[in-house]
């Protein structure tokens, strides 16, 4: 494997971006990893290499460079009244969709200029807070983007004109949409909307019973590894089928 982390250049500055594919082989397909709330961190790391050793140049980039944020004490997250934990909603609420759009922009230039990379045939994926912006991404690149995943997004129905449940509507895309039993970040509410609004769209939501916001990260107390291992699968599956 071939891992790097390096800045790549955006329209507000740079982001510090974790690059990970196999070093034989290419080029590779692209995976856009669009990181959770809690910030860049090894746990991610580790999952963009299980990503990059089924074959994909994988991209993770720092989404809180314009803070000049990178890492954050993922102890002190885990208490509902930390500082820290403040802090981590607060740097989430800096971001909206044309802001990340233009992050991807960026990821697929860069793509575009690497030999490693077929940027052509992107998958992009998102976890809590990303899960929308993994989504609109296929709506910013519809040529490009042929797969997503959202894994309990956030804030995926909305009245916005650039709601993720529209773009899913009518992306040549196909999606997968993961959600938690237990998610008072994205309640049951929004989910049924969501299997009504996808009806005969090209894409799957599925709920995970017995499972809570966060069950696939293994450094997180509600991490559930049947549900982890079965996330992995279908993600895999997508990306196996829509980008080789």
């Amino acid at each position: 494997m071939i891992e790097r982390q390096l800045d790549i250049a955006t329209a507000d500055g740079a982001t510090t971006t974790f690059i990970v594919h196999p070093d034989r082989g290419g080029p590779f397909p692209v995976i856009v990893f669009l990181m959770d709330a809690p910030a860049i961190r090894e746990e991610l790391r580790d999952m963009a290499r299980r990503f990059a050793t089924s074959g994909y140049y994988v991209m993770l980039p720092n989404l809180y460079y314009r803070a000049s944020v990178m890492e954050m004490d993922q102890d002190a997250l885990m208490s509902a009244d930390s500082p820290e934990r403040k802090r981590m909603f607060d740097l989430m609420m800096t971001l909206d969709i044309p802001m990340v759009m233009s992050d991807v922009d960026a990821m697929v230039s860069f793509a575009d200029a690497d030999p490693a990379a077929n940027a052509k045939s992107i998958g992009t994926v998102g976890y809590c807070m990303s899960g929308r912006y993994a989504v609109c991404a296929a709506g910013r690149h519809p040529d490009r983007v042929k797969a997503t995943a959202s894994i309990y997004g956030v804030r995926l129905v909305t009245d916005d004109k650039d709601s993720p449940h529209l773009v899913a509507k009518t992306s040549p895309a196909e999606f997968y949409f993961a959600c938690a039993e237990r998610d008072h970040y994205a309640p049951q509410e929004m989910v049924d909307q969501l299997i009504r609004d996808l009806a005969g769209a090209n894409g799957e939501v599925e709920q995970y019973p017995g499972t809570d916001h966060g069950f696939a990260f293994p450094k997180r107390a509600l991490y559930n590894k049947l549900a982890a291992e079965q996330h992995w699968q279908r993600c895999l599956a997508l990306f196996r089928r829509r980008l080789a």
